[in-house]
């Protein structure tokens, strides 16, 4: 069988045994495709160390459009796919190189941009007025930073599924993993007030406002890109110079928890991180306790 067909096997195991998103589906069918553009190789016994490592070069002098390289961590997420195809085909007893050979490149230190106090309490004040959208938008903003939901958790939520009395509802996440996540009180009184000027029909619980939802055709359900664009503007509104996202609320929702004393297991399930080294990268800019340690121990003349 030649590894393209054997690479179908792979995904359509990823999709059945593993309950891999269809996202990561899509993903590792990208990456392997590319190694096999690279590489012409029909045969598994062909997949040698040398190969990986012209295509690893390939892969760091590639261009895109518009000129720029691929980032570090990409280059790293086409090793990935092709290193657990390699062990999939290991389980197979297929002869093939063997995944442990292969090293993955160190990936730059990630930055991480989160909103200041200040900057957070001008940003949940941006939107004003009681109409249907800034009412909306107020409670997108607290949801946003009482979860901690990735964009695409939040446009998922349904109204009947979300517990404004108990302030807590589960959410699937990636990988298909579910978790808990907590409204805050504000929060809460946000999305409540919001729900009660809806007057459509749909079961989204963030949606478009529209002059006639029940006259509209389809889900009035909001887009990531749209929540995106709102942010954005909200943004501006309130004078923050940084780039707002819906992740960057994220990074906001978790060093917010980490800088009040949270413990870094508890933000990882929060978040819904698969591994603790993900949520790590929050505690470089979360020891704010440092600085006054330092004063207070280090030697300050050298003397003992």
């Amino acid at each position: 069988m030649n590894v393209r067909d054997l690479i179908t096997q792979f995904l359509e195991y990823l999709e059945i045994e593993k309950n891999k998103s269809q996202k990561t589906l899509e993903n590792y069918d990208h990456y392997l495709k590319r190694f096999l553009d690279f590489s012409k190789i029909k045969d598994p016994k062909n997949i040698t160390l040398e190969a990986v490592r012209k295509y690893r070069i390939y892969l760091n002098r590639l261009e895109g459009e518009k000129g720029n390289t691929l980032k570090k961590s990409t280059q790293n997420y086409h090793v990935i796919a092709l290193r657990a195809f390699l062990k999939y085909l290991a389980r197979q007893d297929i002869k093939t190189l063997s995944p442990e050979k292969i090293e993955l490149g160190k990936n730059p230190e990630r930055e991480v941009v989160f909103l200041e106090a200040e900057e957070l309490e001008r940003l949940l004040k941006a939107p004003e007025g009681n109409d249907l959208a800034s009412l909306r938008d107020k409670a997108i903003l607290e949801t946003l930073f009482s979860t901690g939901l990735r964009v695409s958790e939040l446009c998922s939520l349904d109204r009947d599924y979300v517990n404004i009395k108990t302030g807590e509802f589960s959410v699937m996440g990636k990988g298909r993993k579910i978790r808990i996540v907590f409204l805050s009180e504000t929060a809460a009184e946000a999305i409540e007030k919001y729900l009660k000027e809806r007057t459509d029909i749909d079961k989204a619980l963030f949606v478009r406002a529209v002059k006639n939802p029940n006259k509209e055709e389809g889900s009035l359900r909001l887009t990531a890109r749209s929540i995106q664009r709102m942010i954005k503007k909200y943004g501006q509104k309130a004078g923050i110079v940084k780039n707002i996202t819906p992740h960057k609320m994220r990074h906001s929702f978790a060093t917010d928890l980490l800088q009040n004393g949270a413990d870094i297991r508890s933000v990882q399930s929060m978040l819904g991180h698969a591994s603790i080294t993900t949520t790590q990268i929050y505690t470089h800019y979360t020891d704010r306790h440092l600085k006054e340690i330092h004063k207070k121990f280090h030697s300050k003349g050298g003397s003992t």
